[in-house]
């Protein structure tokens, strides 16, 4: 038995997901004594996919006649593939890709399914993850008794590990199946060179305390001394003030950075489910009882307006420093 995990690429390369569900195989494999093997697809260069041999792949199988995500045609490439190498565990990035691919595979594969796992199984009684649950209020322990079992990690949650290794490249050449579902149009929001929330390590976020979009000018200069992506809370792109791409929370994007700052955001619970997942959160609000500070691990009392000038200023003086 084997286990197999799922990266994807887009637009010739890599995402950033693939490297860390690559490195959560790999620890794996090692942990069970058995061999690691990656399926993948897309016109990416085999110079790309070797740098998944840094992160523990011994063995890459490109699927090249599939160059964009069509999630039936992604399920059924992913089940032959642990056919082939006999694998028992399939690992998957919960991001929007892993969402809409992983359930299918569980179900052609009768499969059990946990979903946005946090950290590496427990083996020494069967095979028990952990995964946050009530809005990441708490967490359960989940058995996976299935004979094939797959596990959908939570980006940012374990991080990739590097390692030296070459693997092997060759080409997949599965049944490629008709989608049951076609993909006719994506649309990609300009990001303005930021990296995408769902990949950021560091995201400045505001809300309706900037009291006007023609005030965030301070957050994106905020961002961009520290080389952050801008987000905001949901009634603030309900108002239009920012687009909705960076809706994070509950109904938004659930991110999980190293650092989350919040300039003027109260904290309700909605938005905290989407962002208490992340490694360090800074909290700046005039209001003490602002909810948002029971979850901080800093907090500033003060004017927004006030205290992140400042803060850009002594970002841009430490690095000038270093």
């Amino acid at each position: 038995m084997s286990v197999l995990v799922f990266a994807e690429s887009s637009e010739g390369k890599l995402v950033k997901a693939s490297f860390e569900a690559v490195s959560y195989g790999a620890k794996l494999a090692s942990d069970a004594g058995t061999e690691l093997n990656v399926i993948s697809f897309g016109g990416a260069s085999d110079e790309e996919f070797n740098k998944l041999g840094n992160y523990g792949a011994g063995k890459i199988m490109v699927e090249r006649n599939i160059n964009e995500v069509q999630p039936f045609q992604m399920a059924s490439i992913v089940e032959e593939a642990a056919t082939r190498v006999g694998a028992d565990t399939i690992i998957f990035s919960y991001d929007v890709t892993g969402k809409s691919v992983a359930p299918i595979v569980s179900a052609k594969m009768k499969a059990g399914l946990v979903a946005g796992v946090l950290d590496y199984p427990e083996l020494s009684d069967g095979f028990v993850v952990k995964r946050a649950v009530f809005s990441g209020k708490a967490f359960a322990r989940v058995k996976i008794s299935s004979a094939v079992r797959i596990v959908g990690i939570m980006p940012n949650s374990v991080g990739a590990v590097e390692m030296t290794g070459s693997p092997a490249i060759e080409d997949f050449n599965g049944n490629v199946i008709g989608a049951k579902v076609t993909l006719k149009e994506t649309r990609k929001e300009d990001l303005g060179g930021q990296v995408p929330l769902p990949e950021a390590e560091l995201v400045v976020s505001a809300g309706r305390g900037l009291k006007g979009p023609e005030n965030w000018g301070m957050v994106e200069d905020l961002a961009s001394a520290l080389g952050a992506t801008t987000a905001c809370s949901r009634p603030v792109s309900d108002l239009d003030w920012r687009p909705h791409h960076e809706h994070v929370g509950q109904t938004g994007l659930a991110i999980r950075p190293n650092l989350y700052i919040a300039i003027g955001i109260s904290g309700a619970i909605q938005h905290l489910a989407g962002v208490n997942g992340s490694k360090v959160i800074v909290v700046i609000n005039t209001d003490p009882e602002a909810p948002f500070f029971k979850a901080a691990d800093y907090g500033i009392v003060g004017d927004a307006f006030e205290v992140v000038p400042k803060l850009v200023e002594a970002v841009k003086a430490f690095k000038a420093s270093n």
